[in-house]
């Protein structure tokens, strides 16, 4: 288990290198002037030569690397100029990270009982009603839900406010100015969740294991409790551990609907200004969640399910 955890790290670093190599080339290759179109000359020429961007592109790249390394991501060069990138982004992650913690503590329990639901009264109106929800839910964007939440329960019905609440990140005001966004966030999560349950419960409840539990004595609902949600688990783990990815890419837009200064306005204006610096440690950031998800699915087999082992290892009779 060590020996497979340390190889999947390695790759992890790897990948993580190569991704943020191509980012760099991609990004400094977009066009855009770093001081703005009407900077005089002198202060462009300067910009320039303060964050080494009077160098060819590939000594941009070695010096990029060599503070890399360091973790020293530089400094914005126009959006918050002179501040470090790593205090902009620890300053916006705390929203960010908040927004997407509550959709996953409100997607994934209620995904998981209409899926429940959904099998346990299967082919009955409330499974059709649940299934159409899923459907609708899974083809409409993020950002459609959020900008149809916004017109109906803030600015017609005057429910909850049309933007961020940033009076207290900890108050109620907040919370209750941020669920118009979790809900926009949490509905496909939601779909997804009750989707894949379904299909996993149904045939679950159908396998030759399930008439064994009852031979045993053991009623519907403890079947069901014990072994078939159990094993039905195991796809699942696909599904629930990116999802706070697939969170983090739709909050790229909600944020912006909303008014909420997390990380999801970065990326578009940074990249409209020619912030590079800033650009890639923010996709860094989304790198690094992204290939962290993906490690933890593979280890989340091996919880589980005892029965599956990780490396290659034997599994002891």
């Amino acid at each position: 288990m060590l020996g497979y955890i340390l190889k999947r790290l390695l790759a992890l670093v790897i990948t993580l290198f190569l991704i943020i190599s191509i980012c760099f080339f991609v990004i400094r290759i977009i066009p855009g002037a770093v001081a703005g179109e009407g900077a005089l000359p002198e202060i462009r020429v300067a910009l320039e030569k303060r964050y080494h961007l009077d160098l060819p592109l590939w000594d941009q790249y070695m010096v990029f690397l060599r503070n890399f390394v360091t973790f020293d991501f530089g400094e914005s060069i126009s959006l918050y100029a002179r501040t470090p990138v790593f205090n902009v982004i620890s300053g916006k992650i705390p929203l960010t990270l908040q927004l997407n913690l509550f959709s996953l503590l409100f997607t994934i329990p209620v995904g998981m009982i209409l899926g429940i639901i959904s099998v346990l009264k299967k082919n009955s109106a409330l499974d059709h009603t649940i299934s159409l929800l899923v459907i609708f839910f899974i083809s409409v964007p993020s950002f459609i839900f959020g900008a149809v939440l916004q017109y109906v329960f803030a600015f017609k019905l005057q429910l909850f406010p049309i933007l961020l609440n940033l009076e207290s990140r900890w108050s109620f005001k907040t919370f209750w100015s941020m669920i118009l966004p979790i809900l926009a966030l949490s509905f496909y999560g939601i779909a997804t969740i009750a989707r894949y349950l379904r299909a996993e419960l149904f045939e679950a409840l159908n396998s030759e294991y399930m008439l064994l539990s009852k031979a045993k004595g053991l009623s519907q609902a403890q079947s069901t409790a014990r072994h078939a949600i159990r094993n039905s688990f195991i796809p699942l783990c696909n599904v629930i551990v990116p999802m706070f990815t697939n969170l983090l890419g739709g909050s790229l837009v909600v944020e912006n609907i909303f008014g909420i200064p997390g990380l999801g306005s970065l990326i578009p204006r940074s990249i409209t200004v020619a912030d590079y610096y800033l650009t890639i440690a923010t996709l860094f950031f989304y790198t690094i969640i992204g290939l962290i998800s993906m490690l933890l699915v593979d280890l989340s087999y091996s919880l589980v399910d005892p029965r599956i082992r990780m490396g290659g290892g034997k599994v002891r009779e």
